[in-house]
């Protein structure tokens, strides 16, 4: 990778934290005021909810629109509208307006990041490449998860819930300075976009939605260990300190692979990786419901840090060498869709199973689905000589 390219993923990735951030600190902050103010759980995990809810309906639209406009104007309006959703929040922090705020940087989050993954994806010139930028990307999410929630629950402890909100309103107008220099690609022709037809017209294509089915399976697993580890940890009298540190430690290899994963691209081979991941987290997920001790728990959750965190640059990497360069856009908004309808649908499903099979059950479920999936990852087969030049 040139010093131009590395200098420009900077002023990207920056942006991405600045916008990102701006949703995981309410994704924090909102709930707890919530709680604070008497709202049930239930009435938390649906505000909890319409952070992804959002997308899901967005998702699609968004992709067209970043293939039409590329990368300044979604990102002008997804800063917008993050601001305003925020500052509704710090002139009226009652549980309505939070719902409104969730849907509103939860919406501007999921267009900025498929224009954001569109753009970069063109600025590579190969394979490797487009595998390098995408895991320099992917550390983004990792900084924004850990800064919005941290800086959010110092100011809230400091100052309350309105200065918290208002620092969080502040964040996105940043993301421009990383954005207003880019030099846009080209635009998709008029006539490109009618010809391709309805975005659905992807799933056609074998190799397309093996990926998608892939990707669902292993965003899933992410899913499962999140949601599940609080229960099992609870079940085994653990304290919330060291159930924290449990998944934290999931977070910290996630994010130690990604950093690694730059310098480790030109070696790697994308269904190599991906389906060496599913193969182990099938067999974590096996020995996960059998430990007792927090220590080993630990462990585990940074074998499955290091397996997940790996996959997402190389499901990048495949989806933009498999996807004509003219709809780019519309397949990271299918992506995105899928991930985010997991997102609202998957808890709510494990936590009935949980009740039906318990949690052991359901590990081992999702990791025999995540084990003989990873026969479709070993027959992925990227185009050759990576995407286009442009």
């Amino acid at each position: 990778m040139s010093t131009r390219l590395r200098a420009g993923l900077a002023r990207l990735i920056a942006a991405q934290v600045s916008l990102h951030a701006c949703m995981t600190g309410f994704r924090m902050a909102a709930p707890l005021m919530a709680l604070r103010e008497g709202h049930s759980p239930a009435a938390v995990g649906m505000l909890l909810a319409l952070f992804a809810l959002a997308q899901v309906f967005l998702a699609l639209p968004a992709g067209r629109y970043a293939d039409r406009r590329g990368l300044r104007k979604p990102f002008a309006l997804s800063i917008v509208t993050a601001t305003l959703g925020a500052a509704a929040a710090v002139a009226f922090p009652v549980f309505p307006v939070l719902c409104l705020t969730a849907l509103a940087c939860g919406a501007a989050t999921g267009l900025a990041m498929i224009a954001l993954q569109r753009h970069v994806g063109r600025l590579a010139n190969n394979a490797t490449e487009l595998k390098q930028v995408f895991s320099w990307m992917a550390i983004g999410p990792s900084i924004s998860n850990f800064l919005g929630p941290f800086a959010a629950g110092l100011l809230i402890d400091a100052w309350g819930f309105r200065a918290a909100f208002l620092l969080l309103a502040l964040l996105p107008s940043l993301a421009w300075f990383g954005v207003r220099r880019v030099v846009e690609h080209a635009p998709v022709a008029p006539a490109q976009r009618g010809a391709s037809g309805s975005s659905w017209n992807l799933l056609r294509e074998t190799t397309f939605r093996r990926l998608m089915l892939i990707n669902w399976m292993l965003s899933s697993c992410w899913d499962v260990h999140t949601f599940l580890v609080p229960v099992i940890g609870h079940e085994r009298g653990l304290s919330a300190t060291v159930i924290g540190s449990i998944l934290g430690a999931f977070a910290l290899a996630a994010t130690a692979i990604r950093l690694a994963m730059p310098w480790l691209a030109a070696h790697l081979r994308e269904s190599v990786v991906i389906g060496s991941a599913m193969v182990m987290t099938a067999l974590l997920f096996a020995v996960y419901p059998l430990v007792q001790a927090a220590w080993a728990m630990g462990a585990l959750s940074i074998g499955l840090g290091l397996a997940l965190g790996s996959v997402q640059p190389m499901i990048m990497s495949t989806l933009h060498q498999i996807t004509p360069h003219h709809r780019h856009g519309e397949a990271l908004g299918l992506r995105a869709m899928a991930i985010n309808g997991s997102s609202v649908v998957m808890p709510l499903l494990f936590g009935s199973a949980g009740v039906v099979v318990g949690v052991a059950g359901v590990f081992w479920a999702v990791g025999a689905v995540v084990g003989l999936g990873s026969r479709l990852a070993w027959s992925l087969r990227p185009t050759l000589g990576g995407p286009e030049r442009h």
